[in-house]
C-alpha cells in the first residue's frame, strides 16, 4: 500500500435530510481484508436505498461504514493476501454495503466481477446493484421461464430498466408500469411488449386486457401498499408476485382468498444485510447467466445521466425528481 495515498475524498452524510446534506470532506483509505480488493472508484451507482440513508431511513449495518453508495467500477488498486480472482490493474465492478461515493472502496472478491470488455466504468458501476436484485428474484424465487408473461412496476427504473433488457433477452413477454407518457414510450422503446401509465390508467384492467384474461405469471413489485392486492388481481393461475421494496408502504390488507383461489405465491427479499456467502451465490450466477448477455451486447444498463462526485448533492436532487429513467451515476477522477 506504500504507492496509494493515506486518506481520500468521499461524500459524508452530515445529518438525515436533503440532497444538500452531502458533501465532500477527507476520510482515510479504507482498510481491505485478505480476501477482499481495493477499487480504485471511477464510477459508482445511485440507488434508491443511498436517499433513503441520506434521509436517516435505512442506516448501513452494523460495522458497514457511512459513507454511502453500494456499487462501484473502476480499477484494482490493491489486493488482499488470499486474493485470487483480481490483480492490480484488472477492471472490476462490486456490488458493496456502502462506501461507494469515495476514491476508493473496498470489495469482497466474491461479490466483484470483472466489468465486460465493451463496457465503460459508468456502465460497469450501473450494472451491480440492478442485476444482482433482478437476476435471483425475478429468475430464481420468480421462477420466470420463456414463454411466460411479466409485469414489472416502475419500467423506467434502474431495476426495471435491467429486468426489461434480461426478460426480453430470454424470451419472456414483459409488461411494466411507469409514471409518465414519456417514460411509457422509452420502455416501449427499451424493448416492454405493453407499457401502462398507472397515473391514467388502471394496470390490472390493462394487464388482463392485454392477456386475454390470463394474468401476469410472475410481477416484480417494489412498491408495496395497496399494490399488492392489485397485484393478486393482475396475477395468473399459479402466479408468483416477488416484492423487492415498499416504497408506497410497507403494511398491506389483504384478502387470503385470492391467494388461495390462484394458488398463488407471495415472496421476495432483500440484499444490501445479506452475509458475503449469499451474495457471492448471487455473483456466481449472474456470471454464469447473464455475462454471455452483456458481451454480445444483447444486454446493456441504461444510464440516465452522470455526475462528478462533488455534485452527489445534484445526482440525488435527480434520483428525487423521479425525472430519470434507468441509472444516475457518480464519476470520480479521470
Amino acid at each position: 500500500m506504500s504507492s496509494l495515498p493515506a486518506t481520500m475524498t468521499a461524500i459524508a452524510i452530515s445529518e438525515p435530510g436533503g440532497p444538500e446534506v452531502l458533501a465532500a470532506e477527507e476520510r482515510p483509505l479504507p482498510a481491505f481484508a485478505d480476501d477482499e480488493i481495493l477499487i480504485r472508484v471511477r464510477a459508482a451507482g445511485i440507488n434508491r436505498a443511498d436517499a433513503m440513508q441520506r434521509q436517516g431511513r435505512y442506516p448501513p449495518p452494523p460495522g458497514v461504514t457511512d459513507i454511502p453508495g453500494l456499487e462501484v467500477a473502476g480499477p484494482v488498486a490493491a489486493v488482499g493476501a488470499r486474493v485470487r480472482r483480481f490483480a492490480v490493474g484488472d477492471r472490476a465492478m462490486a456490488l458493496v454495503s456502502g462506501g461507494g461515493y469515495a476514491e476508493y472502496c473496498a470489495a469482497h472478491e466474491a461479490v466483484a466481477l470483472p466489468v465486460p470488455e465493451a463496457f465503460s466504468f459508468v456502465e460497469g458501476a450501473a450494472i451491480p446493484e440492478a442485476t444482482f436484485t433482478v437476476w435471483p428474484n425475478l429468475f430464481e424465487r420468480g421462477r420466470l421461464v420463456a414463454g411466460e408473461t411479466v409485469l414489472i412496476h416502475g419500467g423506467a427504473s434502474g431495476i426495471g430498466t435491467t429486468a426489461i433488457g434480461l426478460a426480453k433477452a430470454l424470451g419472456v413477454r414483459v409488461i411494466v408500469t411507469a409514471g409518465s407518457d414519456d417514460k411509457v414510450a422509452t420502455c416501449l422503446r427499451l424493448g416492454a411488449d405493453v407499457a401502462i401509465n398507472y397515473a391514467s390508467e388502471d394496470f390490472v384492467e390493462r394487464v388482463l386486457a392485454t392477456t386475454d384474461g390470463h394474468g401476469a405469471d410472475v410481477i416484480l413489485d417494489m412498491v408495496g401498499g395497496d399494490y399488492v392486492a392489485r397485484n393478486y388481481a393482475a396475477a395468473a393461475e399459479d402466479g408468483r408476485i416477488v416484492q423487492i421494496a415498499t416504497q408506497r408502504d410497507r403494511r398491506a390488507e389483504i384478502d387470503l382468498r385470492q391467494i388461495m383461489a390462484k394458488r398463488l405465491t407471495h415472496t421476495g427479499s432483500t440484499l444490501r444485510g445479506r452475509p458475503v456467502a449469499v451474495k457471492a451465490a448471487i455473483a456466481e450466477a449472474v456470471r454464469a447467466h447473464v455475462f454471455l448477455l452483456f458481451e454480445s451486447g444483447a444486454v446493456a444498463p441504461v444510464i440516465d445521466s452522470t455526475f462528478p462526485l462533488a455534485a452527489a448533492a445534484d445526482a440525488h436532487r435527480r434520483l428525487d425528481s423521479a425525472a430519470h429513467v434507468g441509472k444516475i451515476v457518480l464519476t470520480v477522477g479521470a
